[in-house]
């Protein structure tokens, strides 16, 4: 009988994902990522999605085919996480950006809107720090930020984070005893209280766990939240460029996530005034997945209404 994460259409489902996309060379590693064609194009420049710990770019799946309509969507994982590759080394913010980096290189990039959850919102800011340093050569034109601690000092740290942050940073196959069940709770418990979990989302939360065990994936886990210790470090430089870049922003945030609590997007707000902040009743830190219909409109309304 296989176990619960490798069943027949899970295994299916992961790959039927991975086959939409395609592997890229990033300085010796492999970095998954795939350029979902819009279904009508009217000219806007691909919308890059960069995803979140401790899940991948699977988080985006049920929002694609909206967030698709107009723009064509690229989703990565970095390493350690998804499909790409998952060295046993020290992870960095700054490491994951060279892998964004090294997508948009292969993709030929020159312009893009630009979409963050959770880690990659940090991710995301080092990509705008380089840009306002002269060191990438992008154009971002617009961009939404979502659900993450991008002000480190009010994030309300789960259990499992906290201990996972005091573990060494070395690989740990004790955290991967139980093949992934803890972790799926870990996610789960991010949501807000009352979300429903359908038969799709139910599938969909299972390839996810199936992905990240891929390759050994929870016994780097030690290793991977390690971005939280770079986020402290160097607060002022990546949240400092989602604060201060150019591009107009606006913001999307589930009301009710417990780790990335509402009151950083008004914190946000505060920093730079006149940023609107759609915030999605009913909805914890993954309003991708929570809710893919309100988090699609949201985010639509925001590109191509009210940055516009």
């Amino acid at each position: 009988m296989p176990e619960p994460f490798d069943r027949p259409e899970v295994v299916e489902a992961a790959e039927t994902w991975a086959s939409a996309g395609r592997w890229i060379d990033a300085g010796g590693r492999r970095v998954w990522s795939a350029r979902l064609p819009a279904a009508s194009d009217v000219g806007n420049p691909p919308l890059l999605v960069l995803h979140g710990f401790p899940t991948c770019a699977y988080d985006w799946k049920a929002a694609l085919p909206a967030l698709r309509a107009q723009r064509d969507v690229i989703v990565l994982d970095v390493c350690g996480f998804g499909l790409s590759d998952k060295p046993d080394h020290r992870y960095s913010i700054r490491g994951y950006a060279d892998d964004v980096e090294a997508v948009i290189s292969a993709e030929g990039l020159t312009e893009i809107d630009l979409i963050t959850h959770d880690m990659g919102d940090t991710v995301g800011g080092e990509i705008l720090a380089r840009t306002l340093e002269g060191s990438l050569d992008l154009q971002v034109r617009r961009r939404v930020v979502t659900n993450g601690s991008i002000y480190i000092d009010m994030a309300q740290l789960t259990l499992g984070q906290q201990v996972l942050l005091g573990l060494p940073d070395e690989a740990n196959e004790l955290v991967a005893t139980d093949g992934g069940t803890a972790y799926r709770a870990g996610v789960v418990g991010t949501f807000a209280p009352d979300t429903p979990i359908d038969d799709a989302t139910d599938l969909d939360l299972d390839v996810t766990v199936h992905l990240a065990v891929r390759s050994g994936g929870l016994a780097l886990l030690p290793r991977t939240i390690r971005y939280i210790e770079d986020r402290r470090a160097e607060e002022r430089r990546f949240t400092g460029a989602i604060e201060s870049h150019p591009s107009p922003v606006g913001i999307v945030w589930g009301a009710l996530d417990p780790v990335a609590v509402h009151a950083m997007a008004e914190k946000l707000v505060a920093a730079r005034p006149g940023t609107p902040l759609i915030t999605l009743d009913g909805v914890g830190h993954y309003p991708m997945v929570e809710a893919a219909d309100r988090f699609s409109v949201a985010v639509l309304d925001l590109l191509d209404h009210r940055l516009a």
